[in-house]
């Protein structure tokens, strides 16, 4: 392979932790490692869930060469001009991973690249693009047999995110409890106090229990903290939650530990699949945490606290921004919180997936001590766990869609 150019397409942390990281160094696996010859650019297109610091992620991967940010999309869109000048080589290919199907059309014509998407669940712009990598064959069944051998089949990637091959499997060693309260502040507020007491009262019954939380990486551990702290946070009160202090150690280690003697490590792994597949359940936020954990296959209840009504302002789409109005917000805030409080289920990534509640969704005024007892009868009860491991499973694709994936860029290139 000489002398070429992959340009991938993305747009939020989901995306960029989950799917391009695997998909570059499956790239690099089978192009090679030549900079000269083969050139890997990464280019970000504006998201809701986006944090600003997607850039900095991808720019991490030592697989890739140059990334441009969100803000600079449109003008890259529109005229093909890049905030830093970039130059671009004569061959190419456009890979969709993330943000809308109609980019790589338009970014592909202009470059006079080869096209390759990712479809996870549904694809679009069939005689326009080259060549698609789907997660399941169901995403093909609308498909016109004259665009069938565009189509492959190629799995999850989410399964590729360096987790050895294990998915879903409790530590044999250890009990662990993985906590999950989300990145932004909107969910953090409350999150993070319900987790905590959540996870005091089993700490009281099961005294050997290990919690973890994962640190978004769009958070540092300041900040994660100020919510459990209760002069910054009043939940703190309102779930009736022990004071809660950071602790880093010399070596780096973080936790917080509550005035009971809870202790909850903290880790800045990224992605941290490796750790939640050792989780015997989790306490999750809704959000792509739930999409994450599914396809890992680990068992998890989905919390949507509403102790204040117009608390909750982290709604995806229309209803979100409706919600974070100035002056009007709060109103519409509660509105939206109102009605989808009305509605049953079907809010976690799964149980969309599986058209059934496969994962427990807890939704209102929700009370620690009677979710503590929840998860305390499913780990009293670990065939209810693997029931629900076995449905998750069940519902996602097959791993080895990265490299699978990369095979169709290597095609293209040809």
């Amino acid at each position: 392979m000489k002398n070429v150019d992959i340009l991938i397409l993305s747009n939020g942390p989901g995306e960029v932790t989950t799917w391009v990281r695997p998909v570059v160094k499956a790239l690099r696996q089978q192009l090679g490692e030549d900079r000269s010859q083969v050139r890997i650019s990464v280019i970000l297109s504006p998201c809701p869930h986006a944090s600003g610091k997607e850039r900095a992620i991808a720019l991490s991967y030592p697989e890739v060469d140059r990334v441009q940010s969100a803000e600079h999309f449109w003008q890259f869109l529109l005229w093909g001009k890049t905030a830093e000048h970039w130059d671009w080589r004569s061959r190419g290919v456009v890979v969709f991973l993330g943000g809308d199907q109609v980019f790589p059309i338009i970014i592909g014509k202009r470059l006079g690249y080869k096209t390759v998407v990712y479809a996870e669940w549904e694809a679009r712009w069939h005689n326009l693009i080259d060549r698609f990598g789907v997660m399941k064959a169901k995403v093909m069944e609308k498909v016109s047999p004259k665009y069938a051998d565009k189509f492959t089949v190629v799995g999850d990637l989410m399964l590729d995110v360096g987790t050895n091959g294990r998915k879903g499997q409790c530590s044999d060693s250890t009990e662990i409890i993985g906590i999950l309260p989300g990145s932004k502040a909107a969910k953090l507020t409350q999150g993070v106090p319900l987790t905590l007491a959540i996870a005091e009262y089993i700490h009281t019954k099961r005294p050997q229990t290990k919690f973890v939380l994962p640190v978004a990486p769009t958070l540092d551990l300041q900040t994660l903290a100020s919510f459990a702290d209760a002069q910054k946070n009043p939940f703190m009160q309102t779930f009736s939650t022990n004071n809660t202090d950071l602790i880093i150690s010399e070596t780096g280690k973080a936790i917080l530990k509550t005035e009971t003697g809870l202790t909850v490590e903290l880790s800045q792994e990224n992605p941290a699949h490796q750790l939640l597949s050792q989780c015997c359940i989790c306490l999750t936020t809704v959000g792509a945490n739930t999409a994450e954990l599914g396809a890992l296959g680990v068992p998890m209840i989905v919390l949507l606290p509403t102790q204040q009504m117009d608390s909750m302002r982290s709604w995806d789409g229309l209803p979100g921004l409706l919600a974070n109005l100035p002056g009007v917000g709060t109103n519409f805030a509660k509105l939206i919180n109102w009605f989808f409080l009305k509605r049953i289920g079907l809010l976690a990534w799964p149980n969309i997936w599986a058209r059934e509640e496969i994962v427990p969704e807890l939704l209102g005024k929700l009370q620690p001590i009677k979710v503590a007892q929840m998860v305390l009868d499913f780990l009293e009860n670990p065939e209810k766990l693997e029931a629900m491991r076995e449905k998750l499973r069940n519902v996602r694709g097959e791993s080895g869609a990265a490299e699978k994936l990369a095979n169709l860029v290597k095609q293209e290139l040809l």
